[in-house]
């Protein structure tokens, strides 16, 4: 249980709504408010379908890797703690405003690479790899993360009203110190897991 709970906020953390919340209203700022919903729920579902195929089929390709579960602890640890020193250190002007315009995004950037980026789908693998016994649990965790964030995404116009830009931007820097944390738990698990090899 203890698992499934910490695979849930990694997994949260990594899809990152909250700090998203300002480029995906960017994005969708010139569209209608029922098509705007359409375009974020049929993104989402494209998203949550791509990081279905990485957890399913991650244990596979690092095995036809032959990667260990160390290297692939350290070097997952390593990515998650550059993201987090991302968040950590906030992304000023970094935003996707020049792709709002009148026309509708598709895959690109709200799917890929906002909810399932590349580090996402590095993550997924690597927890694919490490719990390869316990697939559903990181099922649920996956689906519980992505239904929350979803959830956030949804009620985008409200979270800003109610947080204000400063307020997003404290809560990502929040989720950025968090991720720290696991993402050095994870390369010391790695190199525990080396030593004892």
């Amino acid at each position: 249980m203890t698992q499934m709970i910490s695979a849930v906020l990694l997994l949260f953390l990594m899809i990152d709504p909250l700090g998203n919340l300002p480029i995906f209203i960017s994005v969708l700022q010139n569209l209608e408010l029922r098509r705007r919903r359409v375009i974020l729920i049929r993104e989402l579902l494209i998203a949550l379908l791509l990081m279905l195929i990485f957890l399913f089929a991650g244990e596979k390709i690092l095995t036809a890797l032959n990667l260990r579960t160390a290297t692939v602890s350290i070097s997952g640890g390593i990515i998650l703690f550059l993201i987090a020193i991302k968040m950590l250190f906030s992304r000023q002007g970094a935003s996707y405003s020049d792709v709002s315009s009148s026309k509708e995004p598709f895959l690109v950037p709200l799917a890929i690479p906002l909810v399932a980026g590349p580090s996402m789908l590095a993550t997924l693998m690597l927890l694919s790899h490490q719990y390869a016994n316990s697939l559903f649990y990181l099922l649920v965790a996956l689906l519980i993360a992505w239904g929350i964030s979803a959830l956030i995404l949804l009620m985008s116009n409200l979270f800003l009203r109610l947080l204000g830009k400063k307020g997003v931007n404290a809560l990502e820097q929040l989720m950025g110190l968090v991720l720290t944390m696991i993402s050095v738990q994870m390369i010391l698990d790695g190199i525990f897991v080396y030593i004892k090899l």
